[in-house]
């Protein structure tokens, strides 16, 4: 059986992209990644590399009319938003996939995710928990699931889901909380009392990030990552890793996490994740030549920046390192 999944990013996300690729390569057993490209040079520089368990899709190609007249009222993280159950949609649609799991682009898999999509067994649809450590709750804003780990399967009943939130996200889909809404992720809430085929993963080692990784302990095990739930002790393997909103800054640092992370996780999680970027880019960069690969941005510095870094550093969230730093651990 191939597992079918599907992604969205453009160039200055590509690091992230080929590195999620990678691990798929590294752990899954039979599977092909289906990949909208949202920007020219994303789709040159992916079809040139000819990526074996790849199908690069243009945004020519994959654009339909009804995205395209709501495309100059979003941003760009809002368009892609938008867009995301179009994806899915399409890629069933275009290849005739029995089922396909989409995945944000910055999630790095340290198992076969295989575990995930059986898990939901009969059901034709699988979301993933935020599982928010209590202090980082936003489920009221942000919404119970995160759009992240997705499965939909080619039925009646996961066509009806999907299609109901791709229009939803085309007739709204922002980057603000209201009337109960928060981009595509709000939706989702209700979905397991709406409808019998949605299926909530179980699984602890799907769907850590930085909003709940306080509430395990990780440790390496024979090439593998192994959590512990620290207040059950309920053993499991990691699945995924979601990088979220993992930053590289224009003087060399890298902005981890604005989350509280024990210098454990940086060590064993967020150091090798960048290591493998800075060599993707490295790649990137000798097959292509300079470019932004890691999606950096001129950070904005005003006067109360380093009052922000002495807060976040009395917090105990001032999770920066820099890139020659984590080349040498």
């Amino acid at each position: 059986m191939i597992y079918n999944y599907c992604t969205l990013f453009d160039s200055h996300y590509i690091t992230r992209g080929l590195a999620m690729y990678e691990s798929l390569v590294k752990f899954s057993d039979n599977f092909h990644l289906y990949i909208v490209a949202f920007d020219q040079d994303c789709f040159e520089q992916l079809s040139t590399l000819d990526l074996r368990y790849v199908s690069v899709i243009s945004l020519e190609s994959f654009e339909d009319s009804k995205l395209l007249a709501v495309k100059p009222t979003r941003t760009i993280a809002e368009y892609c938003w938008t867009c995301t159950p179009s994806v899915i949609k399409y890629c069933i649609e275009k290849y005739t996939l029995p089922s396909c799991t989409y995945l944000d682009a910055d999630l790095l898999f340290y198992s076969n995710p295989e575990i995930l999509i059986q898990e939901k067994q009969q059901k034709s649809v699988l979301i993933t928990p935020h599982r928010y450590t209590t202090q980082y709750d936003q489920s009221s804003t942000s919404g119970k699931y995160c759009v992240q780990f997705m499965t939909f399967d080619n039925t009646a009943d996961g066509i009806e889901v999907l299609n109901t939130w791709r229009e939803a996200c085309i007739e709204w889909c922002y980057a603000k909380f209201e009337d109960g809404k928060f981009g595509d992720q709000k939706y989702l809430d209700s979905w397991t009392t709406d409808y019998n085929s949605v299926h909530e993963l179980a699984h602890l080692g799907g769907g850590v990030a930085p909003w709940n990784i306080q509430q395990y302990d990780f440790s390496a095990v024979e090439g593998s990552v192994s959590g512990v739930e620290k207040s059950t002790s309920q053993s499991f393997d990691l699945v995924f890793y979601h990088f979220h909103n993992l930053k590289f800054s224009v003087n060399g640092s890298v902005d981890l996490s604005t989350y509280l992370l024990e210098k454990n996780d940086i060590n064993l999680i967020y150091i090798n994740y960048i290591k493998q970027l800075i060599l993707i880019d490295l790649k990137l960069t000798q097959r292509f030549g300079v470019g932004n690969y890691h999606g950096i941005t001129k950070a904005s510095f005003d006067w109360k920046s380093p009052i922000r870094m002495i807060k976040r550093k009395f917090k105990g969230n001032y999770n920066i390192v820099n890139i020659n730093q984590a080349h040498k651990k």
